[in-house]
C-alpha cells in the first residue's frame, strides 16, 4: 500500500520531506509515523547529550538536559548543511522513560521553540545509563540536505 492510499497530512517542507501519517492509525503526538525523503544527502547525526563546550553536562532535570542535548544536535546539524526541517528520524535515549513521560508538554514547548513545527519520525528509547554517566537522555538523527 502506498503512502498515499495510506494517508499522510500532506505536511511537506521546501526540501522534500513528506510526512505521512495513515489516518487508520493513532494521531501521532511530537512525531511523524514515516518520513518519505525526496532524492538527497543522508547526514548522520551522533547521538548528542548535554554536554557543553568543556565536556561536562549541564542542566539538572530532563527538560534542561534535552534542550541542550537538542541545540547541540541542531548545531551539528547546522555545521553539516542540514536545518531542523531536514531532520527525518530522530532516537531519544532516556535513562527514566517515566520522567521524560511526566515532562512531555515541556519537552514539547522546547521542541517548538528549537524546531517548530515539523515532526522525524521519532522514538524513545529507555536506557540503563548513556555514556556520559550523568546524561539523563541522548538523542542521534537523520537529516536528508538538498
Amino acid at each position: 500500500m502506498s503512502a498515499e492510499t495510506a494517508g499522510t497530512d500532506g505536511t511537506t517542507n521546501g526540501g522534500g520531506l513528506e510526512r505521512v501519517n495513515p489516518s487508520h492509525l493513532a494521531p501521532p503526538t511530537g512525531f511523524s509515523h514515516a518520513v518519505r525523503a525526496a532524492p538527497g544527502t543522508l547526514v548522520f547525526l551522533a547521538g548528542q547529550t548535554a554536554l557543553d563546550g568543556s565536556g561536562r553536562i549541564v542542566g539538572d532535570g530532563i527538560v534542561e538536559q534535552f534542550e541542550h542535548a537538542l541545540a547541540n544536535l541542531l548545531d551539528v546539524a547546522a555545521a553539516s548543511g542540514a536545518g531542523p526541517s531536514d531532520l527525518a528520524k530522530l532516537t531519544v535515549f532516556a535513562v527514566d522513560v517515566a520522567d521524560y513521560r511526566r515532562h512531555a508538554r515541556e519537552l514539547g514547548r522546547v521542541w517548538k521553540r528549537l524546531v517548530g513545527g515539523d515532526f522525524p519520525a521519532m522514538a524513545v528509547i529507555g536506557a540503563t545509563r548513556l555514556w556520559d554517566e550523568a546524561a539523563l537522555v541522548e538523542i542521534e538523527g537523520i537529516a536528508v540536505v538538498r
